[in-house]
């Protein structure tokens, strides 16, 4: 199956004036992902020949990295054009086709860095269609009684893994020598497998895993005037 998107991410950008709380994941992040969360969940093998699919996935800061890893292949989508080539859809729209665009491949794993407000329905909606999510989302998305209701009580994680470190985001760009005070974590789903003890991601990763050409590829070149209008 051939990987859609593009192996770097396209200069020019736009983001609607009424943003879409697109804030880009770093590569060494998603690097962590795949390369501590997976492995202690003894996926190293099975990413040989499954596939993936980022639903929200922006410009391709998430799934170019993860196709690094993947050896079935994987593709992206989002709701907005961001102009990087990848499907324009919605996610939470149940006429959605699910599968690859070339070949009609179902994904295994679903991974994705969602908007924070509608997180809980891309949940839900992710563990109906594919048996391993995992999504990239602010600590503080465990507190709530709404998504204790509508989650945690009956489907709570198989795996919670925080970053040690902090991973810095921010709107509309991937910026490498960004800071932050907020905390993320990966929550992982597995079809069929109980919960696990919580994984700390362990510091020095930002560093480990971030590579020579992150920067070409992946940090932003022109000026988002559309975004810097919204702010």
């Amino acid at each position: 199956m051939k990987p859609a998107g593009h192996t770097a991410v396209m200069a020019s950008r736009r983001e609607p004036p009424d943003s879409l709380e697109f804030f880009p994941t770093p590569p060494w992040a998603t690097r962590a992902l795949m390369e501590h969360v997976f492995s202690h969940l003894g996926f190293s093998d099975d990413l040989q020949f499954s596939a993936c699919w980022d639903p929200a996935c922006g410009e391709g800061h998430m799934i170019e990295v993860l196709l690094e890893y993947f050896g079935g292949g994987g593709w992206g989508g989002d709701v907005f054009d961001y102009g990087s080539g990848y499907r324009v859809e919605d996610f939470l729209d149940e006429r959605t086709v699910i599968g690859s665009p070339a070949d009609g491949v179902r994904p295994e794993f679903i991974i994705t860095n969602p908007p924070f407000r509608p997180a809980a329905r891309f949940t839900l909606r992710a563990m109906e269609l594919a048996p391993v999510v995992a999504l990239l989302l602010r600590t503080q998305w465990l507190e709530g009684e709404d998504r204790y209701n509508t989650i945690f009580r009956d489907r709570p994680p198989t795996l919670y893994a925080p970053f040690v470190e902090r991973v810095p985001m921010v709107k509309g760009r991937w910026d490498p020598k960004a800071s932050t005070a907020t905390a993320y974590a990966w929550f992982v789903w597995v079809r069929g497998r109980a919960p696990m003890a919580p994984f700390l991601i362990p510091p020095g990763r930002r560093k480990a895993l971030t590579r020579s050409d992150d920067a070409r590829r992946f940090e932003q070149i022109a000026p988002a005037p559309l975004l810097q209008a919204a702010e």
